[in-house]
């Protein structure tokens, strides 16, 4: 079957290349930017919010859209029409992240019923649901059978797990797990749940605040000084590594910061929070090598260092 992909969250769009149907995608969101190539699909999703400014006011941003009962995100329904696609892949796991299944049902309800459940239709609606990396694997088998490419998706999952087995193997090798803060975002504080807490062990370190399998918590300045993490690491979703060391007053000003065992050892760091950690993909393999190098230099050196994260000289 010859199938016509719209791939409505990044991390859906890095799964179907990884499988091999990269030329199978029609349409994308605004957010898909990987592999290179994309750049020529018609985006079919938007932000209905201001993604400009700093990390606090995006987030009264967000705030104020979700009180008014508004999707962060719309789409393009004339659009997303005309592609024809027999295939749509959202999400459900996070309403502020990308376009929810329950937006794409709406959608398709003014395509005359909910055709994607219809016997017959030709239409499926694959919804990822990752919270934690057993999660993102049961993403990537759903996507791939979908697709017709089981096969493809057995090989994919394999080689994620034996890599991040490797990194984990060989971390213990460094004989030290340090106490890692891992900031999903900056003001407010949040530190990054889900998958995340599982990357920062196979890198080598202890992960603090959050749990596997559950959402991001906001963390109170008060608890963050009282924990004093001995490394901290900055990915906010959404922001690229520039966007993130442009922001780092929104830490430094914070009374205190310069005090905590982190900030004094030399031991912060910024990272892309926009490529890595946050897309629920291929890609976490990455995310993880690059906690791997931060916390344990002199074991791991996977050349991400520069490009894709960068120490924080003077953080305090």
């Amino acid at each position: 079957m010859d199938y016509r992909i719209a791939s409505l969250l990044p991390s859906a769009t890095e799964i179907v290349a990884a499988l091999g149907a990269a030329d199978e995608l029609v349409g994308r969101s605004h957010e898909c930017d990987f592999p290179e190539g994309l750049a020529a699909l018609p985006k079919v999703t938007a932000a209905r919010i201001d993604a400009t400014g700093t990390s606090a006011q995006i987030h009264a941003r967000m705030e104020d859209a979700l009180a008014d009962v508004l999707s962060v995100y719309q789409i393009d329904v004339v659009g997303l029409t005309d592609l024809t696609p027999n295939v749509i892949i959202t999400q459900a796991q996070c309403e502020v992240c990308a376009v929810t299944e329950d937006d794409v049902v709406a959608v398709l309800a003014q395509w005359g019923g909910d055709v994607a459940t219809q016997p017959g239709s030709g239409m499926k609606l694959v919804s990822l649901t990752a919270e934690d990396l057993t999660g993102v694997y049961k993403d990537i088998a759903h996507v791939a059978h979908a697709l017709d490419r089981e096969a493809q998706g057995t090989v994919l999952i394999t080689e994620m797990k034996n890599r991040l087995h490797a990194i984990g193997c060989s971390a213990v090798e460094a004989g030290w797990k340090p106490q890692l803060m891992l900031i999903e975002w900056m003001e407010p504080l949040m530190a990054g749940g889900n998958w995340m807490p599982e990357l920062i062990a196979l890198a080598g370190g202890e992960g603090l605040f959050a749990e596997v399998g559950k959402h991001s918590p906001w963390v109170d300045w008060a608890d963050i000084a009282a924990a004093d993490p001995e490394a901290i690491l900055i990915a906010p979703c959404g922001f690229n590594l520039e966007r993130v060391l442009e922001e780092m007053p929104a830490l430094t000003k914070i009374p205190g910061w310069a005090d905590l065992k982190a900030v004094k050892a030399g031991r912060v760091a910024a990272a892309d929070g926009n490529s890595f950690f946050n897309r629920p993909g291929p890609r976490l393999v990455e995310s993880t090598e690059i906690i791997a190098e931060f916390l344990h230099p002199d074991v791991f050196d996977f050349g991400h260092e520069g490009p894709h994260w960068r120490r924080v000289e003077g953080a305090g």
